[in-house]
C-alpha cells in the first residue's frame, strides 16, 4: 500500500474564530475518527496535496505530537468560491476493526467486444467496500477478457475474498457499446439482407 506522511499539530483552540485564523494561515483543520477517541488536528494545506488531489487510494500516516495515526480518507470539504480544501475527516485504521473505503478499479485484459470494434465504457471508477485494514489494497483488478459486444460487467460480477462490496449488485461498472461506425455498418447491412428474400419471391413465382 502506498502511504504519505502528514505532519501536523493537535488543536487546542476551537470555534469559528479559531478555525478562521487557522485557514488564514493556510492550515487545514481535521478530525481523525475510528480510534479510542476523536483527534482534532491541523496541518499545512500543502501537506495534503498528494493525498487529496489524486485518484490513487493511499494511507495517510498523520504525525501529531510524536504519535503516528494510520488513516484513510473519510470526507473532504472545499471552499465554494476558491475551491481550496477547508476541512478533512480521516478514519483511523484499527487492526481488528473493519473500515469502509472506496477502492479504485483497474480493468485488465482484452475485451472480445472491443476487438470486434466496440467501445469500452467505464461507468464506475471505484467500489465501496467493507474490510479489515490488513486487506486494503491500492486497486481492485477487474478482468474484461469475457466482455462481449453490448455486454456488461456488473458489481455482482466482482468477487474478492475478505471484501463486502456495498454498491448495489446490479449496477453496471463497465460495458462495450456499438461505435457510430458499427451502427452505420449494421444499418447499411439490414436493408440489403431484407431485400434478398423480397427479390427471391418474384423469381419463385415465375417458375410456377
Amino acid at each position: 500500500m502506498k502511504s504519505i506522511t502528514i505532519e501536523g499539530q493537535l488543536r487546542t483552540g476551537f470555534g469559528k474564530s479559531a478555525t478562521r485564523q487557522l485557514r488564514s494561515q493556510d492550515q487545514v483543520p481535521g478530525v481523525i475518527y475510528g480510534g479510542a477517541q476523536e483527534v482534532n488536528f491541523y496541518a499545512p494545506a500543502a501537506a495534503f496535496k498528494h493525498f487529496v488531489y489524486t485518484p490513487s487510494f493511499q494511507i495517510a500516516e498523520v504525525v501529531l505530537d510524536g504519535k503516528t495515526y494510520r488513516t484513510i480518507l473519510k470526507d473532504l470539504q472545499f471552499d465554494k468560491i476558491t475551491d481550496k480544501l477547508t476541512h478533512i475527516d480521516l478514519l483511523e485504521l484499527v487492526e481488528d476493526k473493519k473500515v469502509i473505503a472506496d477502492i479504485p478499479l483497474k480493468f485488465v485484459g482484452v475485451s472480445p467486444g472491443v476487438k470486434d470494434g466496440g467501445k469500452l465504457t467505464v461507468k464506475i471508477k471505484s467500489l465501496k467496500v467493507k474490510t479489515l485494514p490488513k486487506y486494503l489494497r491500492e486497486q481492485i483488478e477487474v478482468s474484461i477478457d469475457d466482455l462481449q459486444l453490448n455486454g456488461n460487467i456488473r458489481v455482482e460480477d466482482v468477487k474478492i475474498e475478505h471484501y463486502e462490496i456495498l454498491n448495489s449488485p446490479r449496477i453496471p461498472i463497465a460495458s462495450v457499446t456499438l461505435t457510430r461506425q458499427l451502427k452505420q455498418e449494421e444499418a447499411a447491412a439490414t436493408p440489403a439482407a431484407a431485400a434478398a428474400p423480397a427479390a427471391a419471391a418474384p423469381a419463385a413465382a415465375a417458375k410456377k
